[in-house]
């Protein structure tokens, strides 16, 4: 018995050898390599074999300096177990290989890729690296691509695996946030925003386990000033609708924001927090990822809706070319006030000076019908905005702009109007890079005596005199922007509540900032209009718990908000929402049918009772707002 366990034992470890064996076949990879002695490209000098050739004094140097790559074609799917790598033996060859990517795909342009392992550390020259791979897919294609700038140079390159289709059971992701890569027909690399590059959209999530969303779709660039920066934003397309990790809306639009200038990479996700905890009435959602492009690693973003029509977004009515009168005429309609609207195909400017891009009905298919009603519509707005602006909306954007100190709150507006319904809506909140204490024009912002938007704010037209027409002289709105504030901070919007969603972002953003700022080194760089160097991740973050802390005492100040205890007056039954509902509870609180009230709200007058003068209050206050 004993001598047929130790045939056993030997038959299983022969066969454990054999089925993790180091794999061969057809060379493949970036044609034209480079010439270091000539500077100039070759087919033969520093060629693809020299990757394979066992001698670690050769390598393989692409003429191009990023998206090289060099691999085997192994004839036949093979669930690969295990990789091996040396970098070129110079002086910079331990660093040369960090942040490069191995791959594998089962379509000979690698469209379908996804990864099978990333370097994160140096390596030693003259000596092999091994990674162990756990992926548990079966590919016929596997290659290494080298990181941006690096000709990809590499001395020597092993896989290590055994045949076999696999499964979709396990994947690998670069960090614990989900991976998106993206891969473009013939390796073209977005260019431009018009552009619509075909690709094949990949999502891994889920900690890697059958969580994986593929699809055909396309990308381009999208963004203003954000695409003056090496990290590029995107905005992909998926040819069908679909349900990205766990998001609200199934849509075929996601943009990819970059946060290139804010370092800790997560200001627009505080931001939209706020707009949450201030009850937008549409939150854009988002979370963080890290983006491969082509299989190379382009840092960590920001995954994000589309602002566009979808009823998990803004939820109105989509327009057609055939809706040119009557009521299917009124919208719906979605529009920026935009400092760059002059640069689209579809805008206006008002009666008052302030530019307007119309996003939908878009640029290819709005009538002048439709575009002179929106923009007739937005003019009577601008001169009688108690009657067509929506101060629900508006004030709450206004406060998620103060709060987190952003200077272009009033540069960038996105707004909203639904068919049969004449009032126009503000939202969403959109473009936090600058807030939260990073720009240099408003820093240290908790040292301004004025609302950012008076003092330092960027604007588009005129719209600092459309916001002091509101919030500044207006002595209504100014009562019902200080009733707003003072509610949301009795309904437990605290600092304390911020900072800890601050701390949570931090914490789960750790791998991914290491490897962002490996590939973009720029923590001690000025970028766009950083106030301050702070030095490392850490500092950075601390800035902002900082800011969160200082601001909310500063709101508090100026909306003379004392206690952070106080009813929105009117919101009866204590739900957020003034309306019709809070004057049906207090008319039956009066006729003794109805006791649970909301004392302090139904008081309109301050004089310790409630009557029917209130609800008279109460009637006036919701026809005059809403």
């Amino acid at each position: 018995m004993r001598s047929l366990l130790i045939i056993l034992l030997s038959c299983l470890c022969t066969f454990g050898a054999m089925a993790d064996s180091k794999l061969s076949g057809t060379i493949i990879g970036t044609e034209l390599s480079y010439n270091f002695a000539t500077e100039s490209s070759s087919t033969v000098i520093n060629g693809k074999p020299r990757a394979f050739d066992g001698n670690p004094n050769t390598y393989f140097a692409s003429y191009e300096k990023s998206y090289t790559w060099v691999g085997l074609d192994l004839g036949e799917p093979h669930i690969i177990t295990r990789v091996g790598f040396m970098p070129r033996n110079s002086a910079d060859g331990p660093q040369s290989l960090m942040l490069g990517i191995f791959e594998g795909a089962n379509s000979e342009d690698f469209m379908d890729a996804v990864p099978l392992y990333m370097i994160d550390s140096e390596c030693h020259v003259q000596q092999m690296s091994y990674a162990d791979v756990n992926v548990s897919k079966g590919f016929r294609y596997v290659r290494y691509v080298g990181p941006s700038e690096a000709r990809c140079l590499i001395a020597e390159l092993e896989f290590y695996g055994h045949p076999g289709e696999g499964d979709d059971s396990h994947y690998y992701r670069l960090t614990n946030l989900p991976t998106v890569t993206i891969h473009t027909l013939d390796g073209v690399i977005p260019f431009d925003k018009e552009t619509q590059i075909v690709s094949q959209l990949t999502v891994l999530g889920d900690d890697g386990h059958a969580e994986i969303l593929t699809g055909p779709g396309t990308i381009k660039e999208r963004g203003n000033a954000s695409r003056l920066y090496p990290k590029r934003p995107y905005r992909i397309k998926f040819d069908s609708k679909e349900r990205v990790l766990g998001s609200p809306a199934k849509a075929k639009k996601w943009t990819l924001i970059p946060n290139y200038s804010d370092k800790t990479l997560v200001r627009n996700m505080l931001a939209f927090e706020i707009s949450r905890q201030l009850k937008m009435p549409y939150t854009p959602f988002c979370t963080l990822v890290d983006v491969m492009l082509n299989g190379e690693y382009k840092g960590c973003y920001q995954l994000t809706d589309q602002i566009e029509i979808n009823k998990n977004r803004v939820n109105i009515t989509e327009m057609s070319p055939e809706d040119n009168n009557g009521e299917a005429l009124t919208g719906g309609y979605l529009f920026e006030i935009d400092a760059y609207a002059t640069e689209e195909a579809s805008y206006f400017i008002s009666f008052c000076g302030n530019p307007v891009t119309i996003k939908s009905p878009d640029e290819e298919e709005i009538t002048t019908e439709q575009y002179n009603y929106i923009k007739t519509h937005f003019n009577k707005m601008e001169q009688n905005k108690k009657k067509y602006l929506d101060m629900y909306s508006f004030l709450r954007h206004f406060l998620v702009g103060e709060l987190s100190g952003n200077t272009d709150t009033y540069w960038s507006t996105y707004m909203y109007k639904q068919r049969s319904n004449d009032t126009i809506y503000t939202g969403p909140v959109w473009d936090f890079d600058l807030a939260f204490d990073n720009d240099q024009r408003t820093y240290p912002v908790n040292r301004l005596k004025d609302y950012v938007y008076r003092t330092k704010g960027s604007e588009a037209g005129n719209m600092i005199v459309f916001v002091d027409q509101l919030v500044y002289y207006d002595n209504d709105i100014k009562q019902q922007l200080r009733e707003t504030w003072r509610h949301a901070r009795h309904k437990g919007f605290t600092p304390d509540n911020m900072i800890a969603y601050l701390d949570s972002l931090e914490t789960v953003i750790q791998q991914s900032q290491r490897l962002n700022f490996m590939r973009w080194d720029i923590m001690n760089t000025y970028v766009q209009q950083n106030p301050v160097l702070w030095g490392s991740y850490e500092a950075e973050v601390q800035n902002v718990r900082r800011f969160i802390a200082e601001r909310f005492q500063w709101m508090d100040n100026k909306l003379e908000n004392t206690t952070g205890d106080h009813a929105l007056r009117g919101d009866v039954n204590d739900d957020g929402f003034i309306d019709i509902g809070d004057i049906t509870l207090m008319i039956d609180y009066i006729l003794g049918t109805e006791d649970d009230i909301y004392f302090d709200a139904a008081d309109m007058d301050n004089n310790g009772d409630i009557s029917i003068g209130d609800v008279t209050s109460l009637i006036d206050y919701v026809l005059h707002f809403r």
